[in-house]
């Protein structure tokens, strides 16, 4: 049974680090990681590890994924558990039909509480962004999605210690570590 999810930062977006679910599969189960499955091809491992999170387990993934694919990756770790309390903890509208919803995760040892001083103003009536365990939810009116400043968070120094999966995919990936 998978027992975290990694989080890949950046692969197979716009062209550009590409990398074939089933090489990166193969480099975790290389690694002697078990129950290693992906899902879609964004870069999603789910995987056995122990223990199944941490920022010494997260750098020594960099490091096996740098000299498997010589792509340095930003990798963000999360158990079962971890992942569930993010979930939980979402605002309750996160993920509405009327709404646009992205959880951007945080890499260890940056914390959210870091990220939200430096977070820039967004649009009102647009974009709203909370905070939470090891993410921030950010929702954008779908309505209005094209008037987002969200774009100044992105061009931010910060932006580069996380990674963004849709509210759709982070639920999804919740499912699959719990199927086991």
């Amino acid at each position: 049974m998978a027992s975290s999810v990694a989080l890949l930062r950046g692969i197979n977006v716009g062209g550009r680090n590409l990398i074939g679910m089933p090489a990166l599969a193969d480099a975790f189960r290389d690694a002697g990681y078990s129950h290693v499955t992906t899902h879609l091809q964004s870069g999603n491992v789910l995987f056995t590890a122990s223990p199944p999170t941490g920022a010494a387990l997260e750098d020594s993934l960099e490091r096996m994924l740098q000299k498997a694919f010589d792509i340095p990756l930003l990798v963000v770790v999360r158990s079962t558990e971890e992942l569930a309390a993010t979930i939980a903890g979402a605002p309750a509208d996160h993920g509405s039909d009327t709404l646009r919803s992205d959880v951007y995760f945080v890499k260890q040892p940056l914390t959210v509480d870091e990220v939200w001083q430096q977070l820039p103003e967004l649009r009102e009536g647009v974009d709203s962004i909370a905070p939470g365990p090891g993410a921030l939810y950010f929702s954008r009116v779908a309505a209005r999605a094209t008037k987002t400043r969200i774009q100044r968070l992105l061009a931010m120094p910060v932006f580069q210690q996380m990674t963004v999966r849709t509210w759709r995919t982070t639920t999804r990936l919740l499912e699959l570590l719990e199927e086991g």
